[in-house]
């Protein structure tokens, strides 16, 4: 097992569910201290319950909210002594056409996947800047490619790649790595969760789950291009293949994401 995270101190955002619980469960065997933060309180306990005997700390926190992410950093700066690495994996999906859609999915949207990540990054960054930290950024294939009927999302996501790409730049010579992950279409509660043209949550997900990666099986991917300090992980041949042609035949590329998503002229996916 690798010595990479023994006595790290790593904070995750949205911890209780998906790829942020599946990154708390293979970083604490590996010797981290982690810190997370989530809006639900009993999934929370939940997990602090059943790791009640390692380095767990855990806030209910939501990080649109910028006291609550004050109180998250601040909270493990004094629980661990400092932040080693931080990932920003907290986020939000929407689903609906711009037609329907009200402006306060945007905004949502925006404050959860966007500036959550500026709040966490921001508060933690001198810590960061001390010990030569990580940076990790989980964003999406939608930040490389808008998806429709995710306008908002994908806004969010791309955001969220030029942000952590100025940011990169900024600490090049500050020994601190800033990468952005983009898992692809992924198992979790993401999808279930999203919200609809209402600003409502959607409660379902129009994906057949069962063909889509493991949330613990990208967990380990991030996991090990954190200990590589990539500068960005794109998963899933899909995801793969939709940057390349998007990149390269971007024409093509808004025909095929047509096609995928929209069935009779309908929404589909």
């Amino acid at each position: 097992m690798s010595q990479f995270f023994q006595n790290k101190t790593v904070a995750i955002t949205g911890g209780s569910d998906g790829i942020g619980k599946a990154l708390i469960e293979l970083l604490l065997p590996m010797g981290a201290k982690v810190a997370t933060c989530a809006r639900n309180q009993d999934k929370l306990y939940d997990l602090q319950l059943r790791h009640s005997t390692s380095p767990l700390h855990c806030v209910v926190a939501d990080v649109s909210n910028f006291n609550d992410c004050k109180m998250f950093i601040d909270s493990t700066i004094k629980q661990f002594g400092g932040i080693d690495i931080l990932i920003n994996n907290a986020g939000i999906s929407m689903r609906s056409l711009l037609k329907d859609a009200e402006l306060d999915v945007f905004k949502k949207v925006m404050d959860i996947n966007y500036f959550g990540t500026v709040y966490c990054t921001k508060l933690a960054l001198p810590s960061i800047v001390e010990r030569k930290g990580t940076i990790v950024g989980v964003s999406s294939i939608a930040g490389y490619r808008g998806l429709p009927g995710r306008s908002g999302y994908s806004a969010s996501k791309f955001a969220l790649n030029g942000w952590l790409e100025a940011v990169r730049t900024e600490l090049m010579e500050d020994g601190v790595n800033v990468m952005w992950v983009c898992p692809g279409f992924t198992r979790s509660n993401i999808r279930n969760a999203a919200l609809n043209a209402k600003s409502e949550v959607q409660g379902e997900s129009p994906l057949n789950e069962s063909s889509l990666m493991s949330a613990e099986e990208c967990a380990e991917h991030i996991v090990r291009a954190v200990e590589k300090k990539k500068r960005t992980l794109v998963l899933t041949f899909r995801g793969k293949q939709t940057v390349f042609f998007n990149k390269f035949f971007p024409s093509w590329a808004d025909k095929l994401t047509r096609k995928f998503f929209f069935k009779n002229g309908q929404l589909v996916k």
